[in-house]
């Protein structure tokens, strides 16, 4: 890469790089010993920096850290050996390569996170010793466990986090063992969430559970050392959630949380928390008109006229850029035939995110992706090597069957507008059409002031296509990476099924980040639907199919937007750019010509007609997050002039309108962010 090495995130230890990672007996210093074999009673351990050492077998991980990683142990979480995260207690039978695992690893937060669930969870089945207890995964920024038999609300919170603090105070380990099927029936004989999820397990599977104190539960783990090594449990909130996720099930209590090793991680985040919620896209827009949702249409956003003013700002210049780049444009149906999705695998595979219906006896899906109709419109003719690349593009409105639980504002819903692109070219085309849609994702993110970073995810276990097509759809989306200088982040194995992919990661005003833009090749569905186009030896060949969005969904990328700027819009971007208030009653006709010029010259405009103080009036404009307050009164009327201030109270103090009009529009047209 131009320079520069793919990012990684910060570890204790880091994978030895490339080939000298591969096996921990093919190093280039260790090829004479390859034929030496271990002793039986030993294990070879190779350690970042390519340095090994030998161990006896059935050493615990944490020795091995201990003598290797003395300055690093402390913040040692866990191990990974080959791969494989174990607990630190786990004794090692194998030779490989090791590495320690972090707070600051995705492996190790997960490991925390799940640790502190079996934490929250013996605190309350000590409260509550009724309780049955179901499941406590880690999430995104905590983690959650469900409960049946528990009637609690938020303000029994307190009092579970006081029994969380004494759990942690004790520095309880967190013991591992291996029961059979049987064993474990036996053991989880009361608590039936336990029994259902044992049932499901082939008769043969090895069974773990950890008991924490007097509370064993079924899980895999790993688990951090003891209750002592989490500094902070904060109690969110207590909310519904049906067993499985199944509707028919029983609904259960299910309490979210989060936890971090130290007080002042936790104190930064909840700050950040505080400072989200206020953000919050939904309360933003109710308070500036943008949008809404009703219990008639769970799921299904209203846009009112304001909201509706952005929309067609983004779309507007979704189009414009598109189009500068060679795009052309499809609308295909919301509502196509069984048959359609039957060839996609949607119908197999996705049934239960779509909404089905019956058109004259026959089966037909409202589509939940725009791909397949694309595959239709480009199977419409016969196409040439010389139309490719062929770059389509289609704003198309999809639905998917989300659960209740997990609907969220604009960022979660049952129906978006998806700003999907398929381009359609040859082998050869990969790299430089990729690298053209990277920076065309990087003009769209820079305009709206976000930063980002690059994800790149290769092949799953679990995949189509051969391992050629494979190889030479990676090498070609990782060539384009290169090629910008940008550093990226590497995710083995967490490609789609269909082939590898680029992900945008856009990072907010207060940190968050949000998946977005992606770049996706696919080797399925060229397949899937016969695509060909004519070669230049006349013959039938298989495109090449890039899947991209950039915005994502129009209404979640809205919502970003909205929490981003904190409904502080750009002039360009702002539903209301600019609010006149009169002083009084005589002044009302200037401030109604001074909106007409404005409006004429393609601003939008507010006049505030209230009979309300000046004060007030800037007040409420401010509230509504308009860029620009006008304030008019004798002298702006005698001057024809008007009294500039800002939504942040800045006076900008007295301005000729016409000159005001050509600064404004100036702002507009560069869609400066201030």
């Amino acid at each position: 890469m131009a320079g520069k090495k793919p990012a990684e995130k910060k570890t204790a230890s880091k994978k030895l790089a490339g080939s000298k990672n591969k096996s921990f007996l093919k190093t280039g210093e260790d090829k004479a010993d390859n034929n030496i074999k271990l002793a039986d009673n030993k294990v070879k351990l190779a350690f970042p920096g390519n340095v090994q050492a030998e161990f006896a077998k059935g050493v615990k991980a944490e020795e091995v850290i201990k003598q290797h990683f003395k300055k690093d142990s402390a913040k040692t979480l866990g191990a990974k050996i080959n791969g494989r995260v174990i607990d630190l207690s786990l004794p090692i039978e194998e030779s490989g390569d090791f590495e320690t695992i972090t707070f600051e690893d995705d492996a190790g937060l997960d490991m925390f996170r799940h640790s502190s669930s079996h934490v929250m969870a013996l605190a309350v089945k000590r409260l509550y010793p009724q309780v049955k207890v179901a499941i406590g995964p880690p999430i995104e920024d905590g983690f959650y466990y469900d409960f049946d038999n528990l009637k609690i609300s938020d303000e029994d919170l307190p009092k579970i986090e006081e029994e969380i603090k004494k759990v942690i105070h004790e520095k309880l380990a967190f013991v591992r063992r291996e029961v059979s099927k049987e064993e474990a029936l036996k053991l989880f004989k009361d608590e039936p969430y336990k029994r259902d999820l044992i049932n499901d397990l082939p008769a043969g599977e090895k069974i773990t559970t950890y008991k924490l104190g007097e509370f064993e539960d079924l899980c895999r783990g790993p688990h951090v050392t003891n209750s002592g090594v989490i500094g902070a449990i904060k109690l969110l909130k207590v909310a519904g959630a049906y067993w499985r996720g199944d509707s028919k099930n029983k609904m259960l209590t299910r309490i979210y949380a989060t936890s971090f090793p130290e007080k002042k991680m936790m104190e930064d985040y909840l700050a950040k928390r505080a400072e989200a919620e206020k953000r919050n896209h939904v309360k933003i827009a109710k308070e500036m008109g943008l949008f809404s949702i009703h219990e008639e249409g769970p799921g299904f956003p209203f846009f009112h006229p304001k909201g509706m003013v952005i929309w067609n700002i983004l779309l507007d210049f979704w189009r414009e850029e598109h189009s500068k780049e060679g795009y052309v444009e499809i609308k295909t149906p919301i509502i196509l035939n069984k048959r359609l999705w039957q060839t996609s695998g949607h119908w197999d595979y996705y049934r239960d995110s779509m909404y089905t219906l019956k058109i004259d006896e026959q089966d037909y899906a409202i589509k939940p992706m725009n791909c397949p109709g694309g595959m239709l419109w480009y199977k419409e003719k016969l196409h040439s090597y010389k139309e490719l690349p062929l770059r389509v593009g289609e704003v198309g409105l999809v639905h998917r069957h989300e659960l209740s639980g997990v609907l969220n504002g604009l960022f979660r819903v049952r129906c978006f507008h998806q700003d999907d692109a398929h381009i359609f070219m040859t082998e050869e085309q990969i790299k430089d059409e990729v690298l053209r849609v990277l920076n065309l994702a990087d003009r769209f993110y820079k305009v709206f002031g976000l930063s980002y970073h690059l994800e790149l995810s290769t092949k799953p276990e679990k995949h189509v296509g051969t391992d050629e097509q494979w190889e030479l759809a990676t090498q070609g989306l990782k060539a384009a990476l290169d090629s910008t200088g940008k550093e990226y982040k590497m995710n083995p194995g967490e490609g789609a099924f269909y082939g590898p992919k680029i992900d945008f990661h856009l990072k907010d005003a207060i940190g968050r980040t949000w998946q977005c833009g992606t770049i996706q090749l696919d080797m399925s569905f060229p397949e899937r639907f016969d695509l060909t186009y004519e070669g230049k030896d006349g013959k039938r060949h298989r495109p090449v199919m890039i899947h991209r969005v950039i915005y994502g969904a129009l209404e979640r990328f809205l919502g970003i937007l909205i929490e981003h700027y904190a409904g502080k819009f750009p002039l360009w971007l702002n539903p209301v750019q600019v609010k006149i208030l009169p002083i009084a009653e005589r002044h009302m006709n200037y401030g109604k010509k001074v909106a007409d010029e404005m409006r004429k010259s393609g601003l939008r405009v507010e006049i505030d007609e209230r009979s309300e103080t000046t004060s007030k009036k800037v007040r409420d404009a401010q509230f509504e997050r308009v860029n620009y307050i006008l304030v008019v009164g004798d002298k702006e009327v005698q001057n024809n002039s008007v009294n500039v201030r800002t939504r942040n109270n800045e006076v900008l103090g007295e301005r000729k309108v016409d000159e005001l009009i050509k600064e404004l529009l100036i702002e507009v047209k560069e869609k400066t962010i201030k």
